[in-house]
């Protein structure tokens, strides 16, 4: 039934479309992990469809909060990042939050003054990148009592919430399935690590599973650069220029991956026939190219949503935190891999 063009959907309109009592909506909106998932995205779709929104005014008068949540990314010239946030706020937008964005450019400092930015504007909840920063950080954030949660990494044993994916996992499956094609000569192409835990997991993770197979993976052949296409480009000019270049070039991303390939073709490197090359995020691009990219598929849309869920319950229900979430990190083989050419 299409709603009054004066009128303003109420909740009765969302909990008649679904067939479910107020309250039910209700607790949609305020403690969405207390619902069962199906009638959650039931509910959700006929917030949408409707057009209700909450009265952020009057919710914010009752509860003494903002009603706004914080999120802190490395960049946002990275299609990863912008994805997660505009997930976040859409899932922030139908419950009648708003969403205030910061970059930190990968600087720690940045990072920090952003956050006690976020503080001071009154937020109820931040979402950061990764978990490596200063400890004062979290007491920072402890102490105000500040919900966060920490994305992009999975660490159980961790006191902050996670929500995110085994980045040292799944360089075992990337570095698996290339060893079972048969290579032995391989190289990386990482993000720079110094404050970003996400690119250090996956170095790390690339020289154990190499280490389990007995392959040594020497520093100089593991090249740390910006999240740039002409960084990866020049990594690989360098890689392939020595004496034994590698037969497989694992990237910490798709970015540097992508300009892996291009710069491969350039050279007339043939791909995958003597060199295989992944990377890791799946991008669109990596979709579309030809060869289309080898590399791990990271459940964005699903961390940001999650990431709400978690960030709105806590605030709301004032529950402590130490929640983890692992999402699923998988290997999706396209054409830029294949065996070692005999």
């Amino acid at each position: 039934m299409q709603q009054q063009p004066d009128r303003r959907p109420t909740l009765d309109d969302v909990a008649n479309r679904v067939g479910v009592s107020t309250a039910t909506v209700s607790r949609c909106l305020s403690a969405p992990e207390k619902v069962r998932p199906k009638l959650r995205e039931k509910v959700m779709a006929a917030i949408t469809e409707t057009g209700y929104r909450p009265h952020g005014a009057a919710r914010a008068l009752a509860s003494r909060r903002t009603n706004t949540i914080g999120a802190v990314i490395p960049t946002l010239d990275n299609a990863i990042f912008a994805k997660v946030a505009q997930t976040l706020q859409d899932a922030l937008d139908v419950r009648g939050r708003t969403l205030l964005l910061a970059s930190s450019d990968y600087l720690p400092e940045r990072e920090q003054n952003q956050i006690e930015n976020l503080i001071i504007r009154g937020v109820d909840g931040i979402m950061l990148t990764g978990e490596q920063r200063d400890p004062e950080i979290y007491e920072l954030l402890d102490r105000r009592g500040i919900r966060y949660v920490n994305t992009y990494v999975h660490h159980p044993d961790s006191p902050h919430p996670t929500i995110g994916f085994d980045n040292v996992g799944a360089m075992e499956k990337i570095v698996s399935y290339l060893y079972d094609l048969g290579h032995r000569r391989f190289a990386m192409i990482g993000g720079l690590t110094a404050g970003n835990d996400r690119a250090a997991e996956r170095i790390q993770g690339t020289r154990e599973a190499l280490q389990r197979r007995s392959i040594d993976l020497p520093p100089e052949r593991i090249l740390e650069c910006p999240y740039a296409l002409t960084a990866g480009r020049t990594a690989c000019r360098a890689l392939l220029a020595a004496a034994e270049p590698p037969t497989a070039i694992v990237c910490g991303n798709d970015v540097l991956a992508l300009g892996t390939l291009f710069e491969a073709a350039a050279l007339g490197t043939a791909v995958p026939g003597s060199l295989s090359i992944t990377g890791f995020d799946d991008l669109e691009l990596a979709r579309e190219i030809a060869p289309g990219l080898t590399t791990i598929h990271a459940p964005l849309v699903e961390m940001g949503r999650l990431a709400a869920d978690f960030l709105l319950s806590e605030a709301d229900s004032g529950a402590e935190q130490g929640r983890h979430i692992e999402l699923p990190a998988e290997l999706v083989v396209r054409g830029s891999t294949g065996p070692v050419s005999v």
